[in-house]
Order: structure tokens, then sequence, then C-alpha cells
């Protein structure tokens, strides 16, 4: 499957890059506190999918597991210590995402779109909870779905013979 990144700018490439390293942010700042587990599993995360998903995206995972790290620390740092103020730069941020994402075409954007949120999903469920139960807190809830980016949808055309 191709991703179309080959349709973006530089910016716009830089854009869906720097998208991990927010979402690790945004979902493992969730309740307040910045678990060094869920930054462990982002990175976990970005490593195994680098070398797990089509041949694009595998490109697209090992571009950002290059500086993972050195990004995480510097997003830490730049972004709000408070949490609902960072909440809110993370959101404005990650919803620029939604241009981008349209100029791709529709399945590739749908993929892109459900890698997004599988990772928020993964990195929530990487602290807290017994054995798995428990482990997405009310606030992880809230922001796992990424609600500031547009869900792409795939348009399934039924056949009217049926």
């Amino acid at each position: 499957m191709q991703t179309n990144l080959d349709r973006l700018s530089e910016e716009e490439k830089q854009e869906l890059y720097d998208a991990i390293p927010l979402i690790t942010i945004l979902i493992a700042g969730a309740d307040g506190n910045i678990d060094e587990e869920e930054l462990e599993w982002s990175k976990k995360l970005t490593h195994i999918r680098s070398y797990s998903t089509g041949e694009q995206l595998q490109v697209f995972y090992s571009k950002i597991e290059e500086d993972l790290q050195d990004k995480l620390t510097r997003w830490q740092e730049a972004l709000p210590n408070d949490v609902k103020e960072r909440q809110a730069a993370i959101s404005a941020r990650l919803s620029q995402l939604n241009p981008i994402l349209a100029k791709m075409e529709v399945e590739a954007g749908a993929v892109f779109y459900e890698h997004l949120t599988s990772f928020a999903k993964h990195v929530a469920k990487a602290s807290g909870g017994f054995l798995g139960f428990g482990s997405i807190s009310k606030e992880e809830e809230e922001l796992i779905d990424l609600p500031m980016i547009t869900p792409i949808v795939i348009e399934i055309e039924e056949d009217d013979e049926a």
C-alpha cells in the first residue's frame, strides 16, 4: 500500500513525523503525570512498527525512530506544564494533520488515521491497571480517539443487485 508521502511537502511530512511524539505526550500526560513506562512503550512500539507494518509505513516509522527520544524531550520542554494548556497546544498542532491527510488517497489517509489512533491506544495501555484491566484512565479515554483529527473512513459501495 502506498502511503502517499511523496504527495506531501517536506513540512507536511514533518507534521506527520511529529504526530507520534505529540500523541505520546498527549496520552502519557493526560492524567497529569507523564509516566516513563508510557514513553518507553512509545519507543518500543515505534521500533516494532518500523519492521512489522507494510513497506511504506516501515519507512515512516523508521524515520520517526531515528530521533524519537530527542523529539520527546524537546516537546516536553517546549509544551506547557499545565495539563489543560498542554492538551490544547497538542490538539491544535495535531489538528493541522487534517488537510495533510486529506491530500492523500482516501485509503492511505484512512490507514494513517488508524495507525495514529492505534498508537494512542497502545500508549494509554502501557501503564496502570491489573493484567490490562483498567489500564486506560478516564482522562486518556477522552483522548485516545484523537478527536482533533477528522476520522477518515472508506466508503464501501454496496451492490444494488443484492
